[in-house]
C-alpha cells in the first residue's frame, strides 16, 4: 500500500526533475510533461501550486519555464507533499463520516500516522534525491555540481 498520493509523487518527481535539468535555463512545462508522459495541462496546475508555496519559481517568456525557488538542499519531500495535498480537495469523495468513533478514535490515530509519515519525508531533501537519481541512472552527470545559490 502506498500512502503517498499520485499527485504528491508527481510533485516530488517534478521538483527533482527541475532540480536536475533547470541549469542553465528553466525547464518548460511541456518538456517536463513529456518526460513523465503526462498532458501539460495536467501538470501545469500542480506546478503553479508549487510556485504559490515558494518551492518553484515561474519564469515567463519564450525561454521560460520553472526553476527552484530555494536551494535544493533546503526543500524536502515533505514540503512538496504538503503543497500537493493542499491543492487537492476531498469534494469528489462525498461527505466525510461524522461519528464519535471517527472523531475520537480513528481520526486522531490517522492524524498521528500522517504526521509520522510526513516527518520521514521531511528528512529527505531534494538534494539527496538528485544525488540518488544521478547515481542510479547517470542523469545529467555533467551538471552534478550545479546548485541554486541565493
Amino acid at each position: 500500500m502506498n500512502l503517498l498520493s499520485r499527485r504528491s509523487q508527481l510533485a516530488i518527481a517534478a521538483v527533482v526533475d527541475i532540480a536536475l535539468h533547470a541549469r542553465p535555463s528553466p525547464v518548460a512545462a511541456k518538456l517536463l510533461a513529456a518526460r513523465h508522459d503526462l498532458p501539460p495541462r495536467h501538470l501545469e496546475t500542480l506546478l503553479q501550486a508549487l510556485v504559490r508555496v515558494g518551492i518553484l519559481k515561474g519564469v515567463r517568456g519564450p525561454r521560460g519555464g520553472y526553476e527552484l525557488a530555494r536551494e535544493r538542499r533546503r526543500i524536502t519531500a515533505g514540503d512538496i507533499a504538503r503543497a500537493a495535498m493542499q491543492e487537492t480537495g476531498d469534494e469528489s469523495l462525498g461527505p466525510a463520516p461524522q461519528s464519535r468513533l471517527v472523531d475520537d478514535v480513528i481520526g486522531p490515530e490517522v492524524m498521528r500516522a500522517s504526521q509520522a509519515f510526513l516527518s520521514v519525508l521531511d528528512a529527505i531533501s531534494v538534494e539527496e534525491l538528485c544525488r540518488r537519481a544521478q547515481t542510479l541512472s547517470g542523469v545529467d552527470q555533467d551538471r552534478a555540481g550545479a546548485d541554486f545559490t541565493i
